[in-house]
């Protein structure tokens, strides 16, 4: 899953950026908003955790014109602790959550999962598939009752087919789901990692649509 973190603060901001990554985000980080501005126009990301007191162009505003645009990814506002004008005005242009500085970067992560799982429109924390559970929270899998590990870019691969499932998702598209703009990537990096997948789980899991891309079909009876 692919996350812009837009935070001036270095500290604040370096120990979001590695703690994401930690939890197996792919994370660009920017310091401002004209910056932030340019990211959300140019990329796809899964959510965005957005400071409102940004040099440049201010949070606010940055928000204000991606909801103009119609995109309606998820948005995490960060304000200060005092700052209930920021709570309020962040809310109502179109963020779907808060978090008051200080906070615990667990909760970050957590609410920041608690944002992708709506926006797919899961209620269910973790991600079942016939005899398949992966839950995104602890990074685990089961496979028939037994545990499957997985590298980081596996899960993520993974993960984000399942959150698609009955959907198409392009070579190029699950590339930006992996990498952030300072990683260095393979011209063969998803193929290697689904054939990965492949041999750990089902050979049949996962189909290649030649020309398009991968997916996981929904299950017979799946009225989603």
């Amino acid at each position: 899953m692919r996350v812009l973190l837009v935070e001036d603060d270095v500290l604040l901001g370096d120990g979001i950026h590695t703690g994401l990554r930690n939890d197996g985000y792919a994370v660009d980080w920017v310091k401002d908003g004209e910056t932030a501005r340019r990211a959300l126009q140019d990329n796809e990301f899964h959510a965005v955790i957005l400071d409102l007191g940004l040099p440049k162009l201010p949070g606010l505003t940055v928000l204000k014109e991606f909801r103009e645009q119609g995109n309606s990814t998820p948005v995490l506002i960060l304000t200060a602790q005092d700052g209930i004008n920021d709570r309020i005005g962040g809310l109502d242009a179109g963020a779907d959550d808060y978090l008051v500085k200080p906070f615990d970067l667990e909760e970050l992560c957590a609410r920041l999962r608690a944002l992708i799982r709506r926006a797919h429109g899961r209620t269910d924390s973790v991600l079942q598939h016939d005899n398949l559970v992966l839950d995104p929270a602890a990074h685990t899998l089961q496979y028939n009752n037994q545990n499957v590990t997985l590298s980081r870019r596996e899960f993520a691969v993974l993960q984000n087919l399942l959150e698609n499932r009955g959907r198409v998702l392009s070579r190029e598209r699950l590339e930006q789901s992996l990498y952030g703009w300072s990683d260095e990537v393979e011209s063969n990096a998803v193929e290697v990692y689904i054939h990965h997948i492949r041999k750990k789980l089902d050979s049949k899991l996962i189909r290649t649509i030649r020309g398009v891309g991968y997916m996981i079909d929904k299950p017979q009876g799946d009225a989603e």
